[in-house]
């Protein structure tokens, strides 16, 4: 049973050229017969290994090493079955939006990456308390 769905945004620093980059996962957890709770990583529908792994982590693009990711940001995706939620029926399969269908894929690392320097200034323009 799916328990929990998420998209997470997975930071990687190159230890060895200083390469930043991130990627977008699509995590499922779910718990087996068993009560067993298990992690299901997607990288653009393709199941990957953890990225927070050793074996997970995608070569850097720059020297081929591999480093492990850290979690920068999480969105947790509703499961279905909230009576209240706001619904659409879709009345003919493949009626309703098919432009969906031929929609471009929206990459894990389609969108703007790390900048030298940023998690500096991100820093400093926090509030102290």
């Amino acid at each position: 049973m799916i328990t929990e769905l998420a998209v997470e945004r997975v930071e990687f620093t190159c230890g060895s050229c200083w390469h930043s980059w991130s990627v977008d996962y699509d995590v499922q957890r779910y718990r087996d017969s068993l009560d067993a709770e298990w992690e299901v990583f997607y990288r653009d529908n393709t199941a990957v290994p953890s990225p927070y792994t050793p074996q997970g982590a995608p070569p850097c693009e720059h020297c081929g090493r591999r480093w492990v990711g850290r979690l920068a940001a999480r969105r947790p995706v509703p499961l279905p079955g909230d009576a209240e939620a706001p619904r659409s029926r879709v009345q003919v399969e493949g009626a309703d939006r098919p432009e969906r269908h031929a929609a471009p894929m929206l990459h894990a690392a389609g969108h703007p990456q790390p900048q030298p320097g940023a998690r500096a200034a991100q820093a400093s323009m926090k509030p102290s308390r």
